[in-house]
């Protein structure tokens, strides 16, 4: 084989065995809803397929997706939004028959070797509102430039301390 070849096979194989993982899967509650943030690694040109998933008492059910049919009790209850590295699905009318492991996985199409997923397991008591992490998890650019601005608006008698 051709070096080049097999050089460009190897760098395909491996944009495609990274370019769907899982980095991070988080809940939270909205109001009555649960909030799920499945962030990912976007790394590929090729589709990523994903399912949501509830695994309560050793029964999976398939919430939403591409991979998996979503159960009937579910897809009245969800609702999916997209960006280029974050999936994030809502569950509304979120109770304690809701509690259980949560996962997301990930997988490219065509590609059923390579799946990434992540749990989390979700019990309603223990559940923050989204608002209480929103400005750690989405905002630190601005709330490191915020600490680190402050040494110069003392300096320049903006703010005292």
């Amino acid at each position: 084989m051709n070096p080049t070849v097999g050089i460009a096979l190897l760098l395909t194989v491996l944009q495609m065995a990274r370019g769907q993982k899982v980095t991070s899967l988080t809940a939270c509650l909205v109001d009555q809803s649960l909030r799920l943030d499945c962030r990912h690694e976007n790394a590929t040109t090729h589709p990523i397929q994903y399912e949501f998933s509830l695994t309560r008492e050793t029964k999976k059910h398939v919430l939403y997706g591409t991979v998996g049919v979503p159960e009937h009790t579910y897809r009245s209850r969800t609702n999916f939004t997209s960006k280029y590295n974050i999936k994030v699905l809502y569950l509304s009318g979120f109770t304690n028959k809701d509690e259980g492991t949560y996962t997301c996985e990930l997988r490219l199409s065509g590609q059923p070797q390579s799946i990434s997923n992540k749990n989390i397991s979700v019990y309603r008591d223990k559940l923050v509102k989204c608002e209480g992490i929103s400005l750690l998890a989405q905002n630190t650019s601005w709330l490191l430039l915020l600490l680190l601005s402050l040494p110069l608006l003392q300096a320049t008698d903006i703010i005292s301390l």
